[in-house]
């Protein structure tokens, strides 16, 4: 018998003409960035989104930092972020100066907690990172509401919301700026890459510099100057055009890429929703006033011993389902700032029950029914 091949957690796949566009770039001799495919995935995003500028860039991780930068960040400054969250979300300001400041997450939608939010802020802390995560909006208005209060800014790390809403409006159109991940395991993606989303205009210009190298490059091509020089820190954030010819590609079919995940994590929602309710697990919630991203389909196990369990159950079947963020808060990094065990309740429960299964964009109908028949025929 031929053994069945092992379905993965995330598989990437091509969408649309990213192999075309690439032929392209490179038949033209584009290789580096900000050259044809760059403009069009940043003219694609500010006409769908309708933002100041989008810049994309060669990670999420490096638009969170040009943020950090276009915000001034110093030593001593403090940067509220969720507990619940990748190690980027603060890196990005720590490597400035700041001190990170985690907040517990919501035991509903695991965004963080708009309710604690208030409590935590001080005369240094400089900005607010809300998280959309598995792509559900933040309680955006009342984060906003906070920040303004306080004078402080909001910039939303959307590495899973692009093209998704909060209350009719898009993800990385509400805070000061936003961040956006394409890294293989995204509904969009290039392998590795991001975009920084800047609502603010008076932030436009300097992100120009400081994705150049610090240097008036971008003003210089487009005439403003006769030469371009160093003017401003920077570093080297510019996507390559070959990975923008890629995610191009995928840009121009977002729409049908939603699709398909919509369908996808309703598949999951439906034929899993009998057995969650008979076993006592949590599926995702999405709030009515949120139009989620489909980015990822999770499940709260009772207990750390039922998630390993179930973990090894469906890899014995040839699935791979895996946990998530452990506590920023309780890492060893971020212990000498004084996280302590308790600080974020909702955070260290949810990080030892929360379980991922696959969701990719050429995940098949029969694979689907492989991993819920996996899921279902577990004794919990």
């Amino acid at each position: 018998m031929t053994p069945v091949p092992p379905i993965s957690f995330n598989r990437s796949s091509l969408q649309g003409r990213e192999l075309e566009y690439i032929f392209q770039t490179i038949s033209a001799g584009q290789i580096a960035g900000d050259q044809t495919f760059s403009k069009k995935c940043h003219a694609l995003l500010e006409d769908v989104l309708g933002v100041q500028k989008a810049l994309v860039t060669t990670s999420c991780t490096h638009a969170l930092e040009m943020a950090a930068i276009l915000l001034d960040i110093q030593d001593g400054d403090e940067v509220i972020v969720p507990s619940f969250t990748f190690v980027s979300t603060p890196n990005a300001f720590v490597m400035r100066g700041a001190r990170p400041v985690f907040c517990d997450v919501r035991p509903d939608t695991l965004n963080l907690d708009e309710s604690k939010l208030e409590a935590l802020i001080t005369p240094r802390t400089k900005a607010i990172v809300p998280v959309h995560y598995a792509g559900v909006a933040c309680e955006m208005d009342e984060i906003l509401r906070i920040g303004a209060k306080h004078g402080v800014a909001v910039v939303e790390d959307n590495a899973h919301g692009l093209f998704g809403k909060y209350r009719g409006r898009w993800l990385g159109t509400l805070g000061c700026m936003a961040t956006q991940s394409f890294h293989e395991t995204k509904n969009i993606t290039c392998g590795e890459g991001g975009a920084l989303l800047i609502n603010d205009s008076r932030f436009c210009e300097r992100a120009e510099i400081i994705r150049e190298k610090g240097t008036n490059r971008a003003r210089f091509f487009r005439g403003q100057v006769d030469k371009y020089s160093w003017v401003d820190i920077g570093s080297s954030y510019v996507m390559s055009d070959v990975l923008a010819a890629f995610l191009y590609g995928q840009l121009e079919v977002w729409r049908q890429i939603q699709e398909k995940r919509r369908v996808i994590w309703g598949c999951y929602h439906q034929h899993l929703s009998e057995w969650c309710a008979q076993h006592d697990i949590r599926q995702p919630l999405v709030p009515a006033h949120c139009d989620q991203a489909y980015h990822m389909y999770y499940l709260l196990l009772p207990s750390l011993e039922v998630r390993t369990a179930l973990i090894q159950h469906l890899k014995a079947r040839g699935i791979l389902a895996v946990f998530h963020y452990l506590p920023l808060h309780l890492s060893e990094y971020a212990l000498r700032w004084g996280g302590r065990r308790g600080d974020c309740p909702v955070t260290e429960n949810v990080s030892e029950r929360l379980l991922r299964l696959p969701l990719f964009n050429s995940i098949t109908e029969e694979q689907q029914h492989e991993v819920v028949e996996g899921v279902r025929s577990f004794a919990v």
